[in-house]
Formats: structure tokens, sequence, C-alpha cells
């Protein structure tokens, strides 16, 4: 997307923050399955990092948040509270689970299961503006679909 949109635009998200945490590997574990586990000092920071995005994007700075709602509709609340009255495009971003999870082999950097695991119940009680399907369409046609709802022609 930020290929292609006309203004410069900041790409954050939820691997932005877990790549800022301390390596101790006690504020987020990841199951044999692909399941998240977070600790009560994760969600503390969570919540500063959602706090912080929301003052960026208040200051003027245009923002994709790519993060997955592990948490289903509580996590994208989150994120509405924060936002408050900010202008959001909400977007799921679907695809099937057995190509999610040829995807995850692929980075080689993902918990084996964790796309499967999450293709569907991360959309669970969320609520989107607009969906999209990345199982069979490009990546750069998907961010095209998202740019044009976005700022119409």
């Amino acid at each position: 997307m930020q290929a292609i949109l006309p203004d410069p635009w900041l790409a954050l998200g939820t691997d932005t923050m877990v790549a800022a945490l301390p390596a101790t590997g006690d504020l987020i574990t990841f199951g044999p399955r692909g399941e998240v586990i977070v600790s009560a000092e994760f969600r503390a920071l969570e919540a500063a990092w959602i706090t912080g995005v929301a003052a960026m994007a208040r200051a003027g700075a245009r923002i994709i948040v790519d993060e997955v709602f592990v948490g289903q509709a509580a996590s994208q609340q989150r994120w509405a509270e924060a936002l408050g009255d900010l202008p959001v495009l909400w977007v799921g971003v679907r695809c099937d689970a057995a190509v999610a999870a040829g995807r995850e082999t692929a980075r080689g950097d993902r918990t084996p299961g964790m796309a499967a695991s999450q293709a569907e119940m991360v959309h669970q009680g969320v609520r989107y503006d607009i969906e999209v399907d990345s199982t069979r369409t490009e990546a750069i046609d998907v961010a095209r679909l998202i740019v044009e709802v976005l700022q119409p022609t």
C-alpha cells in the first residue's frame, strides 16, 4: 500500500511491537499449534503501544496498522477506544488456511500452525468496512482494492 498511496504513510503493526520487546521470552509465547499466549506485562505494553500509535495519528501521521486480532472483537475494541473519533478504515484480510500455512512455511519466521489456527479465528466478532481475500490475489492487487476504498477517484 505504501508504494501506491500518493502521500507517505507509516506501516506499523504487531510485528513492529513484538520486535521491540526484550528477548526474555516471557512476555509473549507461542503454543505448539501456533497459539499466542501473552502476559499481563505484554498487555500493559500493548496498551501503551496502541495509545502511542493513536497519538501519532492525531498528530497528523498517516498510518497503516497491520494487526492480527488474536483477541477477536476485544482486540478491535482496544484499538477503537484508543483511536476514538479518528477516521479509520477497518480492513479484513482473509486467506484460505492451507494457502496461509504454505506462506507461513515459506517465510520461515513463524511458529508452524499459527496461520492455520488464526485464519478464521481472528475474524470472529470483528467488524470491517471492507474485506479482501489474498488467497489467489497478488498483494499489490489487494492493496489497490484497499486504496480505492480509502481514496476513491
